[in-house]
């Protein structure tokens, strides 16, 4: 199926925001949860499939579905439709600071693997599906598991990376990457894990155990601000149960819990 021809427009810096129009009858897709607006002729419906093939029957998309669970997305995703009778358009938004890329699949190869989540919304006749690692170590110390999402088609697909997004061309040439940094990478590249150096490196450096090793000829797409580093963070900065959070010791700090009461 061909992809829907959508027009789009990027909103903002560090929390961006992409509003799509869709002329009479088109749809995009997108994940549970994550449109912002939509305007007046814009209908839409939770459904199991991704409608990349019509006709397909229930079986089929409750397969797809259960796939898509096992990637950690989740079990619908939201089909937009415009069912005016003229342009209009819905905007889609993720939940962290990041920035959003659009990817024109028929210009990468027809499709792109991605992490999990990384996925926003796309044309409708896109195949949104799931791709195993090709190798047991890359599943069970990648980071992000043996399931990667996959975009298929030759329309616009929208991902979200979390902040700074840095596209690496490679012509035969190795990159290694901290697993959680990879947003996604295009056919050709061919993905793997290796030990981060010696073992006082692994324990100590603090890089992780293992480096993700990305080889071939292809683009690579990264990211700088991790979803996962920020949550850590945040955690590590929380009031802990029965106890002070960071930063409470300072007398900003105690001046803070003053005011709130405490």
């Amino acid at each position: 199926m061909k992809s829907n021809e959508i027009d789009y427009k990027l909103y903002g810096n560090d929390l961006q925001v992409v509003e799509v129009e869709l002329d009479p009858g088109e749809t995009v897709v997108a994940e549970a949860g994550v449109m912002n607006w939509i305007e007046d002729g814009i209908s839409f419906e939770a459904r199991m499939g991704d409608g990349s093939h019509p006709g397909s029957g229930f079986f089929e998309d409750l397969l797809s579905a259960g796939k898509r669970v096992l990637s950690g997305s989740s079990l619908f995703l939201t089909h937009f439709t415009n069912v005016g009778q003229g342009k209009s358009k819905a905007a889609f938004a993720a939940p962290y600071p990041g920035k959003i890329m659009a990817l024109n699949l028929a210009q990468l190869g027809g499709s792109v693997l991605c992490q999990k989540s990384a996925f926003l919304c796309a044309a409708a006749g896109t195949e949104i599906s799931v791709a195993f690692t090709q190798r047991f170590g890359a599943g069970f110390f990648g980071g992000e598991g043996f399931i990667l999402e996959k975009l298929s088609g030759d329309g616009l697909a929208f991902v979200h990376a979390g902040g700074t997004v840095i596209e690496r061309k490679l012509n035969g040439e190795t990159l290694r990457v901290d697993t959680g940094c990879i947003v996604g990478f295009t056919p050709g590249i061919d993905y793997s894990i290796q030990r981060a150096g010696g073992l006082k490196s692994m324990l100590f450096a603090g890089e992780g155990l293992f480096l993700a090793t990305l080889r071939g000829t292809g683009t690579v797409y990264l990211q700088t601000m991790p979803f996962s580093r920020l949550a850590d963070r945040i955690l590590a900065a929380a009031p802990k149960a029965g106890g002070k959070s960071v930063g409470e010791g300072s007398v900003l700090g105690g001046l803070g819990g003053l005011l709130g009461g405490n």
